[in-house]
């Protein structure tokens, strides 16, 4: 990615931390306090991630009566996306189930808590990170999207991600690898190591729900997961 844009998306950050000061400012003053008493940084994570979570509710009430593409005829749920404002890991598999279409929560099904497994195995919570799909409808069958599908439908993960600001995005699976990559190579190119994506790193592992089907894919899933760890534990220090 170019210089530029990486520049953009650091002021873009600037903008988002000066504007969460110029509240507590404004709130300390509205208070009658004539002496700033700067939060602690738990604090300050807390009003990002309150900051981060109404811009996502305002998003879907935006988005989620969406009639973009024929998925809304047949969906039972628009299902957005579910997780914390502080995480720094987005996971993003390729459409809801049947299970996720009946509850609107994504991976919710057998896939799902198989998802929720290999989150403990590297000690993460599925309450700590983020997880969406790139269609927020069900395909009918559960059949592979289409691509005029993921052209109507993917501009609401992007507008997502710019308002989570991950710092790794795990695609699930090679639908939702090539659909973030723009590519047509195969998983097995694709795994292994970390993309960049507009300047956010990007790694790409097994869909939950094809390690069902071929358990043997699960040391490879391992072995992706933890380099998303290391990677996770490096940024945060």
């Amino acid at each position: 990615m170019e210089k530029s844009s990486k520049g953009l998306i650091e002021y873009e950050k600037l903008l988002e931390a000066f504007a969460i000061t110029k509240k507590y400012l404004k709130q300390q003053i509205d208070l009658g306090f004539d002496q700033i008493y700067l939060s602690k940084k738990s604090e300050l994570e807390n009003n990002f991630s309150d900051l981060v979570e109404q811009k996502l509710k305002k998003l879907y009430q935006r988005i989620k009566n969406c009639n973009k593409c024929s998925l809304h005829k047949t969906r039972t749920n628009f299902v957005f996306g579910q997780g914390s404002g502080k995480s720094k890991v987005l996971f993003v598999g390729e459409a809801p189930g049947r299970e996720e279409d009946l509850r609107g929560e994504p991976f919710v099904g057998h896939a799902g808590k198989l998802l929720d497994k290999i989150l403990k195995a590297i000690d993460f919570k599925r309450e700590e990170v983020y997880i969406a799909n790139v269609l927020k409808c069900r395909p009918p069958g559960n059949r592979d999207p289409q691509p005029v599908e993921i052209k109507e439908c993917e501009p609401h993960l992007l507008q997502q991600i710019e308002i989570l600001k991950p710092k790794i995005i795990c695609a699930l699976g090679r639908i939702a690898a090539q659909a973030l990559l723009k590519t047509k190579a195969p998983l097995n190119q694709l795994r292994g190591k970390f993309h960049d994506y507009h300047g956010i790193k990007l790694i790409v592992t097994y869909h939950p729900a094809a390690l069902l089907r071929y358990p043997q894919y699960k040391k490879g899933c391992w072995e992706d997961m933890k380099m998303l760890k290391r990677e996770h534990d490096e940024i945060i220090q």
